[in-house]
Protein backbone atom coordinates (compact mmCIF):
# COMPACT_ATOMS: atom_id res chain seq x y z
CA UNK A 1 0.00 0.00 0.00
CA UNK A 2 1.43 3.21 -1.34
CA UNK A 3 1.95 5.50 1.50
CA UNK A 4 2.02 9.32 1.09
CA UNK A 5 3.00 11.65 3.42
CA UNK A 6 1.15 14.84 2.57
CA UNK A 7 1.28 17.46 6.07
CA UNK A 8 3.56 20.72 5.06
CA UNK A 9 2.95 19.92 1.04
CA UNK A 10 1.58 23.13 -0.56
CA UNK A 11 0.45 20.94 -3.54
CA UNK A 12 -1.81 18.59 -1.19
CA UNK A 13 -2.81 22.04 0.26
CA UNK A 14 -6.85 22.22 1.23
CA UNK A 15 -7.40 18.55 -0.25
CA UNK A 16 -9.16 16.41 2.10
CA UNK A 17 -7.95 12.84 2.97
CA UNK A 18 -11.46 10.80 0.50
CA UNK A 19 -10.19 13.23 -1.95
CA UNK A 20 -6.49 12.86 -1.67
CA UNK A 21 -6.77 8.90 -1.95
CA UNK A 22 -8.89 9.68 -5.25
CA UNK A 23 -6.77 11.72 -6.92
CA UNK A 24 -3.82 9.15 -6.32
CA UNK A 25 -5.58 6.57 -7.54
CA UNK A 26 -6.41 8.51 -10.62
CA UNK A 27 -2.59 10.12 -11.26
CA UNK A 28 -1.44 6.37 -10.66
CA UNK A 29 0.89 7.76 -7.45
CA UNK A 30 3.89 6.11 -7.36
CA UNK A 31 7.14 6.10 -4.66
CA UNK A 32 10.91 5.82 -5.56
CA UNK A 33 13.40 6.35 -3.56
CA UNK A 34 17.14 7.52 -4.79
CA UNK A 35 20.70 7.31 -3.55
CA UNK A 36 22.37 11.07 -3.10
CA UNK A 37 24.08 11.87 -6.43
CA UNK A 38 21.40 9.75 -8.58
CA UNK A 39 19.54 11.69 -11.27
CA UNK A 40 15.53 11.70 -11.00
CA UNK A 41 14.66 13.66 -14.31
CA UNK A 42 17.33 14.52 -16.81
CA UNK A 43 18.17 17.94 -19.03
CA UNK A 44 16.13 16.40 -22.48
CA UNK A 45 13.62 14.38 -21.00
CA UNK A 46 9.95 14.53 -21.45
CA UNK A 47 8.11 14.05 -18.15
CA UNK A 48 4.10 14.04 -17.95
CA UNK A 49 4.96 14.01 -13.87
CA UNK A 50 4.84 16.41 -11.05
CA UNK A 51 7.00 15.23 -8.04
CA UNK A 52 7.26 15.72 -4.79
CA UNK A 53 9.67 15.16 -2.36
CA UNK A 54 8.57 13.00 0.18
CA UNK A 55 12.07 12.56 2.14
CA UNK A 56 15.59 13.94 1.53
CA UNK A 57 16.17 17.01 -0.68
CA UNK A 58 16.82 17.35 -4.67
CA UNK A 59 19.04 20.06 -6.58
CA UNK A 60 17.92 21.80 -9.91
CA UNK A 61 21.07 21.53 -11.85
CA UNK A 62 21.95 23.24 -14.90
CA UNK A 63 25.20 21.79 -16.53
CA UNK A 64 26.84 23.58 -19.51
CA UNK A 65 28.42 22.74 -23.00
CA UNK A 66 32.25 22.65 -20.77
CA UNK A 67 30.56 20.17 -17.69
CA UNK A 68 30.18 23.49 -15.49
CA UNK A 69 27.26 22.52 -12.92
CA UNK A 70 25.24 25.80 -11.41
CA UNK A 71 22.50 24.88 -8.86
CA UNK A 72 19.38 27.21 -9.69
CA UNK A 73 17.72 26.16 -6.71
CA UNK A 74 17.17 23.36 -3.86
CA UNK A 75 13.98 21.50 -3.40
CA UNK A 76 13.65 20.28 0.14
CA UNK A 77 10.95 17.45 1.58
CA UNK A 78 7.38 18.29 1.39
CA UNK A 79 8.17 20.75 -2.25
CA UNK A 80 7.47 19.94 -5.54
CA UNK A 81 9.56 19.69 -8.82
CA UNK A 82 9.19 19.49 -12.76
CA UNK A 83 5.55 20.95 -12.12
CA UNK A 84 6.22 23.00 -14.93
CA UNK A 85 7.82 20.66 -17.74
CA UNK A 86 4.99 18.00 -16.86
CA UNK A 87 1.72 21.16 -17.38
CA UNK A 88 3.62 22.24 -20.59
CA UNK A 89 4.98 18.91 -21.54
CA UNK A 90 8.54 20.75 -23.36
CA UNK A 91 11.38 18.99 -22.65
CA UNK A 92 13.26 19.25 -19.38
CA UNK A 93 16.31 22.36 -19.61
CA UNK A 94 17.53 21.09 -16.09
CA UNK A 95 18.63 18.01 -14.58
CA UNK A 96 17.30 17.26 -10.90
CA UNK A 97 19.49 15.24 -8.69
CA UNK A 98 19.08 13.88 -5.12
CA UNK A 99 21.05 16.37 -2.64
CA UNK A 100 20.59 13.45 -0.18
CA UNK A 101 19.14 10.03 -0.02
CA UNK A 102 15.45 10.75 -1.25
CA UNK A 103 12.09 9.52 -1.77
CA UNK A 104 10.09 10.78 -4.46
CA UNK A 105 6.19 10.67 -5.21
CA UNK A 106 5.35 11.09 -8.68
CA UNK A 107 2.06 12.43 -9.67
CA UNK A 108 0.58 12.47 -13.94
CA UNK A 109 -0.24 15.77 -14.86
CA UNK A 110 -1.80 14.31 -17.98
CA UNK A 111 -4.68 12.82 -16.44
CA UNK A 112 -4.90 14.86 -13.38
CA UNK A 113 -5.07 18.35 -15.11
CA UNK A 114 -6.06 18.07 -18.62
CA UNK A 115 -8.15 15.45 -18.00
CA UNK A 116 -11.31 16.80 -17.12
CA UNK A 117 -12.70 15.74 -13.52
CA UNK A 118 -16.40 17.68 -13.09
CA UNK A 119 -17.21 15.49 -9.97
CA UNK A 120 -14.54 15.96 -8.36
CA UNK A 121 -13.03 18.14 -5.02
CA UNK A 122 -9.44 18.02 -5.83
CA UNK A 123 -9.15 19.23 -9.12
CA UNK A 124 -9.59 23.11 -8.75
CA UNK A 125 -8.09 23.44 -5.63
CA UNK A 126 -4.95 21.23 -7.11
CA UNK A 127 -4.88 23.87 -9.76
CA UNK A 128 -4.76 27.07 -7.29
CA UNK A 129 -1.98 25.06 -5.48
CA UNK A 130 0.19 24.71 -8.56
CA UNK A 131 -0.49 28.52 -9.23
CA UNK A 132 0.60 29.26 -5.67
CA UNK A 133 3.97 26.94 -6.10
CA UNK A 134 4.73 28.31 -9.86
CA UNK A 135 4.50 32.03 -8.07
CA UNK A 136 6.54 31.12 -4.87
CA UNK A 137 9.49 29.77 -7.65
CA UNK A 138 9.55 33.00 -9.74
CA UNK A 139 10.25 34.24 -6.22
CA UNK A 140 13.02 32.03 -5.46
CA UNK A 141 14.37 32.27 -9.23
CA UNK A 142 14.78 35.89 -8.46
CA UNK A 143 16.33 35.48 -5.42
CA UNK A 144 19.24 33.44 -6.85
CA UNK A 145 19.63 36.34 -9.75
CA UNK A 146 20.39 38.87 -7.08
CA UNK A 147 22.35 36.49 -5.09
CA UNK A 148 24.77 36.22 -8.10
CA UNK A 149 24.72 39.79 -8.84
CA UNK A 150 27.68 41.38 -7.24
CA UNK A 151 30.67 41.35 -8.64
CA UNK A 152 32.82 39.92 -5.69
CA UNK A 153 32.79 36.71 -3.85
CA UNK A 154 32.23 38.34 -0.55
CA UNK A 155 28.74 40.25 -2.02
CA UNK A 156 27.31 37.03 -3.42
CA UNK A 157 28.35 35.45 0.83
CA UNK A 158 27.14 38.21 2.45
CA UNK A 159 24.23 38.98 0.50
CA UNK A 160 23.05 34.82 0.49
CA UNK A 161 23.71 34.47 3.61
CA UNK A 162 21.79 37.73 4.91
CA UNK A 163 18.83 36.37 3.20
CA UNK A 164 19.06 33.07 4.64
CA UNK A 165 19.49 34.85 8.31
CA UNK A 166 16.00 36.68 7.25
CA UNK A 167 13.99 33.84 6.54
CA UNK A 168 15.40 31.99 9.20
CA UNK A 169 14.21 34.99 11.74
CA UNK A 170 18.02 34.26 13.48
CA UNK A 171 21.70 35.16 12.94
CA UNK A 172 22.27 31.23 13.24
CA UNK A 173 20.79 29.18 10.64
CA UNK A 174 21.35 26.08 8.66
CA UNK A 175 21.96 26.16 4.64
CA UNK A 176 21.00 23.00 2.52
CA UNK A 177 24.11 23.42 0.57
CA UNK A 178 28.03 21.89 0.99
CA UNK A 179 30.61 24.46 0.19
CA UNK A 180 30.64 22.90 -3.67
CA UNK A 181 26.69 23.06 -3.43
CA UNK A 182 26.89 26.83 -2.40
CA UNK A 183 30.09 27.34 -4.73
CA UNK A 184 27.31 26.13 -7.55
CA UNK A 185 24.72 28.07 -6.50
CA UNK A 186 26.06 31.00 -6.41
CA UNK A 187 28.43 30.51 -9.88
CA UNK A 188 31.50 30.86 -7.95
CA UNK A 189 34.93 28.86 -7.80
CA UNK A 190 35.16 27.06 -4.56
CA UNK A 191 38.20 27.32 -3.40
CA UNK A 192 37.69 31.25 -3.87
CA UNK A 193 34.30 30.52 -1.88
CA UNK A 194 36.01 28.53 0.65
CA UNK A 195 39.40 31.24 1.19
CA UNK A 196 36.91 34.36 1.42
CA UNK A 197 34.98 32.40 4.20
CA UNK A 198 38.00 31.94 6.23
CA UNK A 199 38.82 35.33 5.68
CA UNK A 200 35.23 36.69 6.90
CA UNK A 201 35.62 34.12 10.02
CA UNK A 202 38.89 35.44 10.90
CA UNK A 203 37.65 39.05 10.77
CA UNK A 204 34.93 38.06 13.29
CA UNK A 205 31.84 38.71 10.36
CA UNK A 206 30.55 34.80 11.23
CA UNK A 207 30.78 31.46 12.64
CA UNK A 208 30.62 28.09 10.49
CA UNK A 209 30.70 24.64 11.28
CA UNK A 210 29.47 22.45 7.60
CA UNK A 211 26.27 23.67 7.00
CA UNK A 212 25.75 25.60 10.24
CA UNK A 213 26.39 30.10 10.14
CA UNK A 214 26.01 32.41 12.71
CA UNK A 215 26.59 35.97 11.51
CA UNK A 216 28.29 38.54 13.33
CA UNK A 217 28.23 42.45 13.21
CA UNK A 218 30.25 44.08 10.28
CA UNK A 219 33.43 45.98 11.46
CA UNK A 220 33.47 48.96 11.09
Amino acid sequence: MLRVKTEKTPLFRGIGETALAEMFTCGGARCKTYAKGEVLLRAGCITREVGVVQAGGVNIENIDLWGNRSILSHVPAGQVFAETYAFCGEPMMVDVVAAEETEALFLNMDVLIHTPHPDSEWQPVLVQNLLNISLHKNLALSERIFCTAPKTVRGRLLLYLSNQAAKAGSKSFHIPFDRQGLADYLNLDRSALSKELGKMRDEGILKTTKNEFTLHELPE
